[in-house]
């Protein structure tokens, strides 16, 4: 194997398992850290400048996070990353004076972004501060786009949407016209934008097609539409009987709401099984935490009604089979249909873009799905000064996804509107610093807790259920916050090898406590892979190739289970092992205009 170049910053990058799976690459090891030493406005701003909405995420964020820690490899929960966030967003200070200030004058370009959500706002953020003029068209009378219409207030209290949209919208930084429908992207076109940003995400939610829908039309209700106007407060009841169809995180959010706003029986049906649901693990768990049950294996066939009334559902009995080329399909089980009764039914079964106000002859391509073609790099679409970002540009994600493509699309718009090449992208800022103090001490703590995760506390159903805007999770408070911090393994502070100081005495193989050392012959990787001292079976994680040694071996270590608990450095007896802190910033707009003015 061709010995491992520590220089390229994405090898230790993908090392730090967390920071890599997050869209915005936030560094988790790092604000963990700050969290632990009580340094929870640093804790924030580091987040703040990665993801935009530490207090939102921290409460509603997806967490790609998370199934990519490498505690999950020792035990069955990752440390609570997400819910950390929410500890330094809790916890801060003010951070307004932190904040970018208001640029002395603009410089001249004028960009308009079609929704006010993470994606639009994201861009805003990045683009304000380099003097840009920014109008941002929102049909909703609101800031936040999906983020205020679409996540329940007792999941995301509106005071936190406030406040974090309002450190970018209230410096006067942007133009904000609320209430005001785009209607032609032609028409905006003409009014002598530099750029375009279309953040409108995925307004419109799928409908079912089936016998009586017509009929009992004024009790069933679309997911998105109806939680927008329980979230606008132009709904505030619905029936005892309630069924939910769907099985996203949409879903969830219905009977949860649902729940609140009167529904004595209300349940989830859902035709895919129960592990295959899109929905997140805690959202169906939240959900049946309320007394909310989820059925599996039921296809919708018809809404029942009696008199212009919806009386119930009739529902199919399916189970998952494989055809003949090994794809999965659910077919009928021969088993009699079953008929749920229900006053209201919401349907949550997915969602989809919109795009009847872009005008097909201006430049604009779109694919067999009726999607604008985006490049997922820059987030340019065919027309020049066109960009998307957020589910607009790829469908419905996460808030974390839409903050990372508004990063992206900053870039390309400031590129653009400067005349440069929207490819030419900026690197990361790279860090590797040294963490030791003395012959066996360090910078940072390697003494990590075997506390399994903390749960996070929850106000009494008593309350919750009573009221919409009550909170339900009360987030960690300082204490146990600091105790999850301890289960973090520091994958970021990085096993850093220097051949020529190695004498080959094994000890750090000896130390080992996971077997991740090898020193041997080298070799092809598939053979390598089989012959260290523990076998290397993840191949999505790479192995650590050191340069030939003295005795024409080459050390070996697999990333995959490496604990960086530092053993190895305390143990070298000449220093070749060192435990060095990777910490990597990923470039935005502003990195872009300095270099541009350097």
């Amino acid at each position: 194997m061709v010995p491992t170049d520590v220089r390229d910053p994405n090898y230790f990058h993908k090392v730090v398992d967390c920071q890599w799976a997050c869209p915005a690459h936030t560094p988790v090891p790092e604000y963990i850290r700050l969290i632990a030493a009580g340094r929870y406005t640093d804790a924030y701003m580091i987040n703040w400048y990665s993801n935009v909405f530490p207090g939102i995420l921290g409460r509603t964020c997806d967490r790609p996070c998370e199934p990519a820690c490498r505690r999950g490899r020792l035990e069955p929960e990752p440390v609570a990353i997400c819910r950390l966030k929410r500890v330094a967003a809790d916890n801060k200070d003010d951070v307004r004076s932190l904040l970018p200030a208001r640029p002395a004058k603009k410089n001249g370009k004028r960009v308009a972004l079609i929704g006010c959500g993470p994606a639009s706002l994201t861009v805003v953020r990045d683009l304000a501060p380099l003097g840009y003029e920014l109008v941002i068209f929102d049909q909703d009378k609101g800031t936040g786009g999906m983020i205020r219409s679409q996540i329940p207030r007792f999941r995301l209290p509106e005071e936190v949407i406030d406040e974090e949209c309002g450190y970018i919208l209230e410096r006067g930084f942007v133009e904000l016209k609320l209430g005001w429908r785009i209607d032609s992207m032609k028409q905006l076109l003409a009014e002598n934008f530099d750029a375009i940003f279309v953040g409108s995400g995925a307004p419109r939610g799928r409908d079912l097609d089936i016998p009586g829908r017509k009929e009992a039309a004024n009790n069933i209700h679309i997911g998105i539409d109806w939680l927008s106007n329980v979230s606008f407060e132009h709904i505030d009841k619905i029936g005892k009987r309630v069924v939910v169809l769907g099985g996203g995180n949409t879903a969830m959010d219905c009977c949860r709401t649902a729940r609140r706003l009167g529904g004595e029986e209300v349940k989830v049906v859902v035709r895919s099984g129960f592990g295959e649901m899109k929905a997140s693990p805690w959202e169906k768990e939240d959900a049946m935490h309320e007394g909310i049950p989820i059925f599996n294996f039921l296809v919708p066939k018809s809404f029942t009604h009696e008199n212009g009334k919806l009386t119930g559902i009739v529902f199919e009995k399916v189970k998952a089979e494989k055809d003949a080329k090994g794809r999965r399909q659910l077919v009928p089980t021969g088993e009699p249909d079953e008929h749920f009764p229900c006053d209201d039914v919401l349907v949550a079964v997915g969602q989809e873009n919109a795009f009847p106000w872009i005008e097909r002859d201006i430049g604009i391509e779109f694919d067999q799905r009726n999607m604008p073609k985006v490049d997922e790099k820059t987030m340019c679409s065919s027309h020049p000064k066109v960009f998307f970002g957020g589910d607009a540009a790829f469908g419905p994600k996460n808030i974390i996804w839409a903050v990372a493509h508004g990063h992206d699309a900053a870039i390309s718009i400031d590129k653009s509107c400067h005349g440069e090449d929207v490819n030419d992208r900026p690197p990361p800022l790279v860090n590797l610093s040294s963490q030791k103090m003395g012959i066996h001490e360090w910078s940072y703590d390697n003494d990590i807790s075997n506390d399994t995760r903390f749960k996070v506390p929850l106000r009494d159903q008593a309350i919750t259920l009573k009221n919409l805007k009550v909170e339900v999770e009360l987030g960690f408070d300082r204490a146990l916050g600091y105790k999850e911090t301890r289960r973090c393994l520091n994958c970021d502070v990085q096993t850093v090898f220097t051949r020529d100081l190695c004498i080959e005495c094994d000890a750090c193989v000896d130390i080992c406590p996971v077997d991740c050392i090898t020193f041997t012959f080298n070799g092809l990787e598939a053979d390598l892979r089989t012959r260290l001292t523990a076998p290397a079976e993840n191949l999505t994680q790479d192995l650590y190739v050191s340069d030939r040694l003295k005795t024409g071996r080459v050390m070996i270590k697999d990333e995959d289970v490496c604990l960086h608990c530092g053993l190895c450095a305390e143990r070298c007896p000449t220093g070749a092992w060192d435990m060095q802190k990777f910490l990597l910033d990923m470039a935005h707009a502003t990195e872009v205009s300095a270099c541009r003015r350097g």
